[in-house]
């Protein structure tokens, strides 16, 4: 068997705000629309992301809802070069994203920054070198 990541599920607090900061301000596709519950597409290779009411997704997994803070998982974005890091970190900014770490040189030689989405997700996006 072998293992594959076909789907992210986020639990949002507001799944029409996160459906408008993934498909009109990341360009993301919308695969599936359901009241509480948005698939959207990432593009042709990758994982689709699911926006799923917070409080049904803890329910549908049978744990509870509270939580906060950093929870040890972040989204990233590979790019081939340091203009397209730049212009994910704007369009993320534009539709509501929060910058959280400004893209910059790193000791390794790439180039990143990281962005969380409203409701914390954070994404780092940086180039393959």
């Amino acid at each position: 068997m072998s293992l594959q990541v076909n789907v992210i599920m986020l639990g949002v607090k507001d799944v029409e705000r996160a459906k408008a900061f993934y498909v009109d301000g990341l360009g993301c596709g919308v695969d599936q629309d359901y009241p509480g519950f948005v698939r959207v597409s990432l593009g042709e290779g990758s994982s689709m992301v699911a926006l799923y009411e917070w409080e049904a997704a803890a329910q549908d997994a049978g744990v509870r809802a509270e939580g906060s803070g950093f929870r040890g998982v972040s989204l990233h974005h590979i790019t081939d070069s340091r203009d397209a890091v730049d212009e994910v970190m704007r369009a993320a900014e534009a539709a509501g994203g929060t910058v959280v770490k400004a893209a910059a040189a790193a000791q390794w030689g790439g180039y990143f920054g990281y962005f969380s989405d409203p409701d914390g997700y954070l994404w780092k996006v940086t180039t393959a070198d």
